[in-house]
């Protein structure tokens, strides 16, 4: 009776990390496709039976992917540069994908070596996927057949720009995987059935409690377990979490992102009247901590490292006063001069006097008394550009409400809420506005806790409607702000806004450090 073991590795929500450094500081960072290169090729070295799958949002989120967008478009991606190296058998459309529009996304699966997979993205005039066939089939030389199935968050339309995602259908994930699956087993009839889905858990797998409304469908991995018959493995991602499991008899990974690890299943056969059955499949996911960086890889890339790091060392103008985030919990407590100076330049670029803006992450280290493009793309890491939009005074409080429900009180002290915090953490869906003076008393119940809101010391009035400048994503619904979904658009700034930010230190040279506390929050200890 022989034995065969095949290991399976899924990288997910890389975003543009291929190099182990933090670019904000320069300092190496156990991250990056690099250090989880040399476990691809330990593995291939040691291992007949090898399959590399990547589960989606790689293209964007570090300085060196932006720098490939603003200045190099028409060479290779450099994480495509990375892939093709690495011999990826398939890649997943993840949501970010979609950032930079069709026609960027198409000529960079254009450049790999490997197919772009998603089985419910489907083309308007077809109605068939986008990319033609969802899914790989890969035999190996025992004669293994393995199916690999791309599966995305159909939610997709929530958050990203229109013209980006135009003439595409969104299927719903749990339906189309649930088609194909049927299909690939009875058409194709392999020995082990790979979905690798772009989404992670809408219950905490621990309590199996519902984490995310069931209505909502961005994250359906748990369904895709107990509903969709015939899966063996489960790839997941997009919520940057670390997960190892077996559910419902499907050995589910997911393996964080920025390449802090790397999911693996291990799936054994034995052969049986000669033919391949799955005994038994074991997930886990290894650390990057224990890595050690592949130097040619690093090497492939480092044209583009040189002019990104060339691109991050320019420097634009200076802080007067102190402009660093030393808590970013505290800069969402109170007003920070960060926040009020991003309300600056996107009012000025908008020419409208109330703005929306958010603090995006916990590593965003404001600007030092120095201002370089370094400081501003480790502060704001979206390609996002601005939207005018006509909203209501009853939207807006809305809107507010919707970000004070992002504290929580741990007795008398604000903390986040679990609904900011999970299924990943949400921070850059709590927002702070300029333009309005509001109040915050976090001792009241979520959905009751704006106790003033005025413009030019008037109420804000329910019916009236205002001019609100306020980044795409927002603008279009993205973070459960639906209150602005379908909004009439009265502009676009289509600049990306670190260009923004970029153009507007360096016109004034002096940044000051200030700001005029129009907002606050009240808190029972206090």
């Amino acid at each position: 009776m022989d034995h065969i073991k095949l290991i399976i590795l899924e990288t997910s929500d890389l975003h543009g990390a291929i190099l182990p450094i933090q670019y904000s500081s320069n300092t190496p960072a156990n991250i990056g496709l690099a250090k989880l290169a040399s476990y691809m090729k330990k593995i291939r070295s040691e291992n007949e039976h090898v399959l590399v799958i990547d589960n989606g949002d790689f293209m964007q989120g570090t300085p060196l992917a932006s720098y490939y967008f603003r200045m190099l478009r028409q060479k290779v991606h450099p994480m495509i540069i990375g892939m093709n190296k690495l011999q990826y058998d398939a890649a997943v459309l993840g949501n970010h994908e979609f950032n930079y529009g069709l026609d960027t996304l198409t000529k960079v699966a254009a450049d790999a070596t490997f197919p772009f997979l998603s089985c419910n993205i489907l083309s308007g005039e077809t109605g068939k996927p986008f990319f033609g066939t969802p899914y790989v089939i890969k035999t190996f030389s025992s004669g293994i057949k393995a199916a690999v199935l791309g599966v995305t968050t159909h939610y997709i339309p929530n958050w990203e720009k229109p013209s980006h995602i135009e003439g595409l259908i969104f299927e719903d994930a749990v339906t189309a995987t649930s088609n194909w699956v049927k299909h690939i087993r009875e058409v194709e009839q392999p020995d082990i059935m790979i979905v690798s889905y772009h989404g992670g858990f809408e219950v905490d797998l621990a309590t199996g409690k519902r984490i995310e409304p069931f209505e909502k469908g961005e994250n359906q991995a748990y369904r895709l377990c107990m509903e969709v018959e015939g899966i063996d493995v489960l790839l997941t991602g997009h919520q940057h979490r670390q997960e190892q499991q077996i559910i419902n008899g499907v050995a589910v990974v997911q393996p964080g992102y920025k390449g802090q690890a790397i999911g693996q299943v291990t799936a054994e056969f034995v052969k049986e009247n000669q033919q391949y059955k799955l005994q038994q499949t074991f997930p886990e996911t290894i650390q990057t901590v224990d890595l050690t960086a592949d130097q040619s890889l690093m090497n492939l890339i480092e044209p583009y490292e040189q002019g990104t790091q060339k691109w991050l060392d320019e420097v634009l103008g200076t802080v007067e006063g102190d402009m660093r985030i030393h808590d970013p919990f505290q800069a969402r407590l109170a007003e920070h001069p960060m926040i009020e100076l991003i309300h600056k330049v996107q009012m000025d670029a908008a020419h409208v006097d109330i703005s929306s803006t958010a603090l995006f992450h916990n590593d965003s280290p404001g600007l030092p008394s120095h201002i370089t493009m370094r400081s501003i793309v480790s502060n704001y890491i979206y390609p996002n550009s601005l939207m005018v939009i006509e909203v209501t005074g009853e939207d807006i409080k809305q809107a507010l409400e919707r970000s004070a429900s992002y504290f929580t009180l741990i007795g008398d002290e604000p903390a986040v809420s679990a609904d900011f915090s999970r299924p990943k953490p949400q921070h850059y869906n709590y927002d702070m506005w300029e333009g309005i003076e509001y109040t915050i008393d976090l001792r009241r119940s979520p959905g009751n806790r704006i106790i003033q809101a005025m413009y030019q010391g008037e109420p804000l009035n329910t019916h009236q409607r205002y001019k609100v400048v306020m980044n795409n994503y927002r603008a279009g619904g993205g973070g459960d702000y639906l209150m602005f979904k379908g909004k009439k658009v009265i502009k676009e700034i289509q600049t990306d806004m670190t260009e923004l930010l970029a153009a507007y230190i360096r016109k004034r040279r002096t940044i000051k450090a200030e700001v005029n506390n129009n907002w606050n929050v009240i808190i029972p200890s206090v």
